[in-house]
Order: structure tokens, then sequence, then C-alpha cells
């Protein structure tokens, strides 16, 4: 119960000051995850064997889904068709490269993980969080084109690492009765039945929403809690047919907006709501673990989670935009910006579900938690540093450079040359 009352006072508190914190380098993130190790340091409230994996797995999920459910349901899609290519690059070359050079890392970094252990956790931190890198994709200072194709990777590559990680993980444990695991199985359910189902609830639903409103049959109120149903019928579809829930999501809100055929948003604030307050009560928890298991850090954990986050990341995403015809500056930008938070805390609470007695269980779970710690802490300072100095790059550049699209984004910094 203490929890919740520190939880719920911390809320609170924040929402006294938001609007000035938003201005700072002090993320949202960062500071419910400093919280969580103070409460944890103060007061210890959760032991080794409590079984709080579950709990924690089950509440990062919905509130990872409501997220990708939103920003997908933002994203302007005749745009993103202007620009399909980039997202297909960073999803394709740069995520198969970025679990290539994460296995091998971990096993030169890690000397006791098996070739497949290694896979899973380079496939737990393959994808980028849409969560910490929320500040990057809603700024208007950062071109159309680089912000919504950060937005479509981070909404999908969660997604498309789960085959990868269960995978790895059939392998890690060894034949079965049923035989060699197969990786076209695990993408075919997982992807295929995900889209299939993000398309179908996401279509049907936006065109029923898209009715009412049009017709006025629906109030503000019941439209949001409307929309809040289909991130969630989703989940439970994804579940009866071991599908994505995460693909589901997110295919099911560009599906939602497409078949509500809205020129605006529509009421998704209450479902990007609902899903930040999810997102935040992760991060608190997250921070009473990295206190509780404090001492089982070690050197190895935080080099690999540098490399995680710079070279394993950022060597990918310049491979994966050559012949773009990208600024030096945004290709940087771009890898940079592929911080690792929800979805990597979602994907190692997977693993952990799955985990029999795997030898290399503690370095992977250490592993994944130093990297996200670094993440939280690194990209959310860094956020708004990183998008000032990118806009006075931007300056330098021709209005027809490809960061721009086919209709050039003049930055502030240019408008007030004018």
């Amino acid at each position: 119960m203490s929890l919740i009352v520190v939880f719920l006072a911390l809320i609170f508190g924040y929402s006294l000051i938001s609007s000035r914190l938003e201005r700072t380098i002090f993320t949202s993130p960062m500071i419910f995850t400093a919280a969580g190790v103070v409460a944890m340091v103060v007061q210890p409230v959760i032991h080794d064997g409590d079984g709080g994996q579950h709990y924690l797995l089950t509440i990062a999920e919905i509130g990872l889904v409501l997220l990708l459910f939103a920003d997908a349901y933002r994203t302007d899609l005749a745009a993103i068709n202007s620009f399909r290519r980039l997202p297909v690059r960073l999803l394709s070359v740069g995520m198969l490269l970025t679990i290539v050079l994460g296995l091998l890392a971990a096993i030169g970094i890690f000397p006791g993980l098996s070739t497949w252990e290694a896979g899973i956790l380079a496939a737990i931190l393959a994808p980028t969080d849409a969560g910490l890198g929320q500040i990057i994709v809603q700024s208007k200072k950062v071109p159309l084109k680089i912000r919504q194709s950060l937005n479509v990777e981070a909404g999908l590559n969660d997604g498309l690492s789960v085959p990868f990680l269960l995978f790895f993980i059939a392998l890690a444990a060894g034949p079965s009765e049923s035989g060699n695991p197969s990786l076209s199985k695990y993408i075919t359910e997982q992807l295929g039945y995900g889209a299939l189902i993000g398309i179908g609830i996401g279509l049907i639903g936006g065109w029923l929403m898209g009715v009412a409103e049009r017709r006025k049959t629906t109030g503000h109120m019941w439209a949001q809690l409307g929309l809040l149903a289909l991130p969630l019928l989703c989940v439970l579809a994804s579940e009866a047919v071991s599908a994505s829930m995460f693909i589901a999501a997110f295919v099911g809100g560009m599906a939602a907006r497409f078949g509500g055929q809205l020129t605006h948003e529509g009421p998704v604030e209450f479902t990007e709501h609902a899903g930040q307050l999810f997102n935040l009560s992760v991060f608190f928890l997250f921070g009473l673990f990295v206190a509780r298991d404090w001492q089982q850090f070690n050197s190895r954990h935080f080099l690999y989670a540098i490399l995680s986050l710079t070279v394993i990341r950022m060597l990918p995403v310049a491979i994966a935009l050559i012949g773009t015809k990208l600024s030096a500056t945004t290709v940087i930008f771009m890898g940079w910006f592929g911080p690792r938070g929800l979805a990597s805390i979602v994907l190692g609470l997977v693993f952990l579900e799955h985990a029999t007695n795997q030898p290399g269980v503690a370095t992977i779970r250490m592993a994944v938690m130093a990297t996200v710690l670094l993440s939280i802490f690194a990209h959310g300072a860094s956020a708004l540093p990183g998008i000032a100095f990118y806009q006075r790059k931007l300056t330098e550049l021709r209005d027809d450079s490809p960061e721009f699209g086919s209709a050039p984004i003049v930055p502030e910094a240019k408008l007030s040359e004018i």
C-alpha cells in the first residue's frame, strides 16, 4: 500500500510542476525511475522471490500497447507514404544488423553466455522505445520525415523483435519434443496474425467511430472510451492466437485513423494519457528493482550497455541509411536517438517468464537493466540539447535536402531570418 501512496503522491507532485520540467533536461522517466530508486533505499519493499515479475509484465504490456496505438493513430499516413523507404531501411537492414552486432558483442563481453543466450540479449535490446523517444517524435523542430520515421521504427521494431526472442529462447532451452523451433513459424504467428488483427479491429472500429462522429451519435467522453477499447481488444485477440500484441496495436492505430476517415487526430488523448500513466508506473517499479539489485551490477554490464546505445545501434543505422543522401548530422541524430526503455523491459520480462534453468539468466537480466537505466538518463538528458544542436545544423542545409522531403520544413531559426 505504501508504494501506491508514494507513486500517487509523485504523480500529483509532478503534475504541479510538469510545465516547467518540460523545459528542462529532466524527463518524466528520469524522475520516476530515480524516485523508485530512492523509495527502495529509504524503505526496502520488494525482495528476491517476491514474484512481482508477472505483475510488472502485465502493467508494462498494457502501457506499451496503449502508447503504440496512440502514436500510430497520430501518424500522418500520407506523409509516411512519401518517405516509406526510410522506416523500411531501419526495420530491415538496421534491425537485423543490430541483433547480429548485439549477439557478437554479448559473446565477447560475457564469455559465460551461449550463442543463443547472447541472441536473447541482443533481441531484447534491439527495439527502440516509443515512450522515451516522444520528445523527439513530437518536436516540430525536427523535420517531419525524420521524426515520423523514428516513430514508425519504434512502433514496429518491438513486435518484430518478438519472433527472434522466442526463437533464441527455444534454441537456448534445447531440443523439444516437437522438434527444432522454426523462425518462420514465429514470424508468421507473431507478425502476420498480429498485423491482420490490427487491420481488422482498427479498420472496423475506426470506421464505426467515424460514422458515429459524423452522425453526432456519440459524445466526446464516450468517443475517448471507445477508442481506448480498440487497443485492448487487439491485446485480447492477439493473446488468443499467439500473435504480437504490439504489432496488432500499432497497425490497429494506423488502421483506425484510416478507417475513421478523420481529418483530425480524434479522441486519442485519453488513450495516450492512460498509456503514459501505466508507463510511468513501470519506470517507478523499474527504479525499485534497480535499487534492489544494485550490488549485482558489474563493469561488464555497463560496458555492454554503452556499446548497445552507441556502436550496436548507430553503426547499423548508418549502414541502413547509405544511399539516402541524408547529412551526416541526421544519420548521427537518428542513430543516437534510439533509446532502450519500455519495450526492452517488456521483452526482458517475457524472457524471464519463459526462462527455465538457463545459466545466463542473471547476466541477461542485469545487462538489460544496465542498458535501460543508462538510456533513461543519457537519452533523456540529451534530448533537448540534441534537438537544439540538430536544428542549428538544419539551417546549414539546402531547402531541397532529403531531410525536408518534398515539402521543405523551414526550421524556426530560418524563419526568424525572413
